[in-house]
């Protein structure tokens, strides 16, 4: 398969292209980038637009990893174009740009995938068999977080900090990942509620932001992910009636379960799985861990998340009183 990627940015650099470079059936074909220069160590040609990139050819794949806001309009362009569509997280800005995606895959008859590759981790593949086997009884209650600092150094990466061009803060940047896998594990969110603040950075995006989702079933998962911790914290665990399995950190091998511990370790490129898995998919017909018709729902929450933060209590104090608005 013939890749075009579009952006060559920090996790283009670091993970994408390796991970193209690496897969045996794939082959990186050109890239798209403001900077030509940008490409040259790669030895492919190089193009400023997309438009001129399909005027050229030569490639079946677009990777799109850019600033969100272009997400929608490219993976649109390209699979309108006849191209299959592996797209960066989160997928778009709010749940109807990544729905009208999902759509046009389908009605293209082309392959979209959104880069969560958190779900080709070898322990959330068996975290997920040990919950079919009802290791820990009925789930009720899920829990992760993701706290650290500031994702942005000076100008690198500083397009995270508009919201016109990233659509929030951590909750779409790494909350998204967590908020993913609930939905892996626990199928189509059915309510969200939020909280967002800005605890310590005055920034024009949320540093911190907390959301509670309900699951069929009347489980309830917390995720907690913050741009303010001098403390690092990667936690993920889900309880159950009869027990509990913990996956924390969620980017280390262990998974501790009434199973038993193990530990399985994720490929030294995260990115490597999701690209063999979307190749084995356009290529094999074999599932797609990460589709489009998967990830929206992942839009979805974020969406309703802020959405419910900024609606006004129903219930206010006044005076030591409890009064309805």
């Amino acid at each position: 398969m013939r890749w075009l990627v579009l952006g060559i940015g920090d996790i283009t650099v670091r993970r994408v292209i390796p991970a193209i470079l690496e897969e045996k059936r794939s082959r990186l074909a050109a890239i798209v980038t403001r900077d030509p220069a940008k490409a040259e160590p790669y030895g492919v040609p190089a193009f400023t637009s997309l438009d001129e990139a399909l005027d050229h050819g030569g490639f079946e794949a677009v990777y799109v990893a850019t600033p969100v806001v272009l997400h929608a309009p490219l993976t649109l362009h390209a699979l309108r174009s006849g191209m299959h569509v592996l797209c960066e997280k989160p997928m778009a800005m709010n749940f109807a740009e990544a729905k009208s995606m999902a759509d046009t895959a389908r009605n293209e008859g082309r392959t979209l995938g959104v880069a969560y590759y958190r779900r080709n981790y070898p322990k959330v593949q068996r975290a997920a068999e040990l919950l079919r086997q009802g290791v820990i009884g009925q789930p009720v209650m899920a829990f992760a977080t993701c706290h650290g600092g500031m994702p942005v150094q000076g100008v690198k990466r500083s397009w995270l900090l508009d919201p016109a061009q990233s659509g929030g803060g951590p909750l779409y940047d790494v909350g998204s990942h967590r908020i993913d896998l609930l939905n892996s594990f626990f199928g189509q969110p059915q309510d969200v509620r939020a909280c967002l603040s800005n605890a310590v950075h005055k920034i024009p995006v949320e540093d911190s932001a907390t959301v509670v989702i309900k699951y069929s079933g009347g489980l309830h998962a917390i995720i907690d992910v913050r741009w303010n911790s001098q403390v690092q914290r990667d936690e993920f665990r889900v309880i159950g009636t009869e027990g509990e399995m913990e996956l924390s950190p969620l980017n280390g091998p262990s998974l501790v379960s009434p199973a038993g511990r193990e530990d399985l370790p994720m490929h030294s490129n995260p990115h490597y799985p999701c690209i063999q898995n979307f190749v084995d998919a356009v290529l094999d017909g074999k599932q797609l861990l990460s589709s489009g018709d998967s990830a929206l729902w992942t839009d979805w929450v974020t969406e309703i998340a802020v959405a419910s933060e900024r609606e006004p209590s129903s219930i206010v104090l006044d005076g030591g009183k409890k009064r309805t608005k």
